[in-house]
């Protein structure tokens, strides 16, 4: 579990709950989990149902809706019901909360992962180079600051030649 799981108890039902929603698969970035994207925040099992928060990436992710149904879907496969999801926007997703095992999955699919932000040295912003998910090279250039999604940018790589997407940092 990486998220920050709080539960009314470590239940079976409380730990099963909470695989059952990890599971559930980012609609943008299908091979990161909720979980391991980070945005999976609290599973809580009550007499009265599944209450469920998530954090979007940004305030207006358009996949929040296909996410919670996806979620009331996996949570009511799982035995559970009825299922509310809230959406916190505080604090505020940033791609710290990718998993290790998410940047891997990135990488893996072809999308470089996040590799932090630009740091601020007085007032001059320093761009960090983003590695080539294909060969690993750093000579690498933006071509479009926004990919397939808005939170990808669209980057080409000079030594292999690859167009890929990189998850910007946030």
């Amino acid at each position: 579990m990486t998220g920050v799981a709080r539960w009314s108890s470590h239940s079976a039902d409380a730990v099963r709950a909470w695989s059952a929603a990890a599971a559930v698969v980012d609609p943008e970035v299908p091979v990161l989990t909720i979980d391991d994207l980070g945005i999976l925040r609290e599973v809580t099992v009550t007499d009265d149902g599944v209450n469920v928060v998530v954090t979007p990436t940004y305030s207006g992710c358009p996949a929040m809706e296909a996410i919670r149904q996806d979620l009331q879907r996996a949570l009511g496969e799982a035995g559970f019901g009825p299922v509310t999801v809230r959406l916190a926007l505080t604090p505020a997703w940033t791609t710290d909360w990718i998993s290790d095992a998410g940047r891997a999955a990135l990488e893996e699919f072809g999308i470089a992962p996040p590799s932090g932000g630009a740091p601020v040295i007085g007032a001059v912003r320093v761009r960090m180079a983003v590695k080539c998910p294909h060969c690993q090279s750093l000579d690498t250039r933006e071509i479009s600051r926004f990919g397939s999604t808005s939170c990808k940018a669209l980057y080409e790589c000079a030594a292999c030649g690859e167009p890929f997407d990189y998850f910007k940092a946030f």
